[in-house]
């Protein structure tokens, strides 16, 4: 539209493509609730207020409308499913915008896989903008697919649809002025740059941000979210499928500093996405915690669009994109019109029927594994191992000494005492890699899972009571072309087919979620007590998060970022 037309409308002087009648706008600009017309010309809000005439008119009947709400930081690879079908489950629940990392398939495929986001999020239902990953590969200490440096990373500011840089995981780096960390920060110095900081505190974190990361959302305590909201940073309360921070955070918010949070979901599968909902659920649960309603949609609203330099989004105001969703109640806020760019794209918890992608978009087989290296076995050592101990609900883990059970000669599993064996096989590059361990908190009495989906080089990541198992999930997946699988002896129990980049599913969403409900039934029924076991794993050979990790290299000491022996 052009803006001569815009001002028209809002002028009065030719009518409004269509009409929102008798509206209450939850304006976050002034945190007051109005009675209001909103008159839409094209993409754009043209006025707000009594006296517009459209060409539709829809009479709300009092129903609230506020902003589209902003996902601040998501891997949409997390969800499984593909970029079409994500947008398609998070538009039914009020999100019209969110700022992706696509790291995951970039430590995959490098800059192809940034491009096969951007691509595929183009014609969709949702604005997909995107953050440039900037630890590919997050260290030297697991064997990625790809690597991307400061001048393969720069060029892509050149997109309108990327905004700045992603999550900077190597704090240590920055902190200590690695030159090739510091010469992606240079790049993007006049761009929102992302952080990722869990547990920095103190003069680590003043240099941290000293360099220009200006967000986090990897804060689990209030002491922890207060200092770097303190000293600058714009703090992302997160509510993941395997990190769940949002009731321990909530008490942070007050009058004085809320324009200084915003809500992500960071990693969210498919069966919390459906059932729960995405930034809407964490809303509902902030109301519902006694956070002033206006305040919670502030937060998922105007505060990242501010943040990320969006000045057209995060509120409904003349000129500014007709991101709107429509509800009943601002106690239980829960979609039932969700306008983009003034179209509108879902209706009673379902997106409108939607036209296809106007091409075709191909990607690359990405599983390599040299199987005639692959060898399960551990030789013992010594009586001591150090264990990974998986903590339910976070993505830290704690650093065990515990005694090994011995058999022959090797180190095994011993699910009587919930110490079972982990294997990492690097899949890239078909380099025999197998790094093994073992790891407490998982839970399985038997069997085994496997999944290509491993944080953040994505290996092959497998879990077992025993060897044979283990074998039989660890290749149930990779024949996939990647994917997620269960296996008890010679037999796989359940299974998910992940062939994009051995990270994303091409089945739609309730396909993807019915069968990632047969692999919880199937990890439940092995003995895992865990909300999502798959979920976990794909963190425990993530070598940034404290405190013990697992890479296809060997085991790390993230607090000494080093490679440590399995026996003590």
């Amino acid at each position: 539209m052009e803006l001569s037309e815009l001002l028209a409308v809002a002028r009065g002087d030719r009518p409004a493509d269509f009409v929102l009648r008798n509206a209450r706008l939850v304006n976050v600009l002034d945190g007051e609730i109005e009675d209001v017309d909103i008159a839409v010309a094209s993409s754009r809000v043209a006025g707000v207020g009594k006296g517009y005439q459209g060409r539709e008119e829809i009479d709300l009947q009092g129903a609230y409308v506020a902003p589209g709400f902003i996902d601040a930081h998501v891997h949409i690879e997390s969800s499984m499913m593909s970029v079409r079908e994500f947008s398609r489950v998070v538009v039914s629940h009020g999100v019209t915008t969110v700022i992706a990392d696509p790291h995951e398939i970039a430590n995959v495929m490098g800059l192809d896989g940034i491009r096969y986001i951007l691509e595929t999020a183009k014609y969709g239902p949702i604005s997909v903008y995107v953050m440039v990953p900037s630890c590919v590969p997050a260290t030297d200490m697991g064997t990625s697919g790809a690597r991307l440096n400061a001048y393969d990373m720069a060029p892509l500011l050149s997109d309108p649809w990327v905004l700045g840089m992603g999550e900077m995981m190597n704090f240590p780096g920055v902190i200590n002025g690695d030159p090739e960390v510091l010469a992606k920060i240079e790049a993007f110095r006049n761009a929102p740059m992302d952080g990722h900081s869990p547990g920095l505190m103190g003069k680590g974190l003043q240099a941290y941000i000293a360099s220009g990361i200006s967000s986090d959302h990897e804060s689990t305590t209030l002491e922890e979210a207060r200092e770097k909201l303190r000293l600058g940073m714009m703090v992302y309360i997160r509510e993941a499928t395997n990190a769940h921070d949002l009731l321990a955070l909530l008490p942070l918010v007050n009058e004085k500093n809320v324009h200084r949070i915003a809500f992500c979901t960071d990693d969210r599968h498919p069966h919390d996405l459906l059932d729960q909902g995405t930034i809407d659920y964490m809303i509902r649960t902030a109301v519902d915690r006694g956070i002033d309603p206006v305040t919670a949609i502030r937060m998922a609203t105007l505060n990242p669009a501010t943040h990320y330099g969006l000045h057209d989004k995060g509120a409904i105001a003349p000129g500014r994109r007709a991101d709107m969703v429509i509800f009943d109640s601002l106690e239980d806020i829960r979609p039932r019109m969700v306008f983009r760019g003034g179209k509108l794209v879902a209706k009673d918890g379902y997106m409108v029927p939607w036209p296809p992608h106007p091409r075709k978009v191909s990607i690359r087989s990405t599983m390599n594994v040299k199987w005639d290296e692959v060898d399960f076995r551990i030789p013992a050592e010594g009586r001591k191992i150090r264990v990974i101990g998986a903590i339910p609900d976070q993505l830290i883990t704690e650093h065990l000494i515990m005694d090994a059970r011995i058999d022959d000669g090797f180190a095994v599993a011993d699910p009587g005492r919930d110490i079972l064996k982990m294997a990492v096989i690097e899949r890239h590059q078909a380099t025999g890699n197998v790094g093994k361990g073992f790891v407490h908190g998982i839970g399985l009495k038997e069997g085994a899972i496997a999944s290509s989906v491993a944080h953040d080089a994505h290996n092959l990541v497998v879990i077992g009571a025993d060897d044979e198992s283990m074998m039989t999930a660890a290749r149930a997946a990779a024949s996939m072309m990647g994917g997620v699988a269960a296996a008890r002896g010679d037999k796989v129990l359940a299974s998910l087919p992940l062939p994009i980049a051995g990270l994303m599913s091409d089945l739609p969403a309730e396909e993807v979620r019915r069968k990632l409900d047969e692999l919880l039934d199937a990890a439940h029924a092995l003995g895992s007590p865990l909300h999502d076991p798959y979920m976990a794993m794909s963190f425990l050979a993530l070598e940034v998060i404290p405190k013990l990790k697992l890479t296809d290299q060997g085991l790390v000491d993230v607090e000494q970022f080093r490679f440590v022996p399995l026996f003590v």
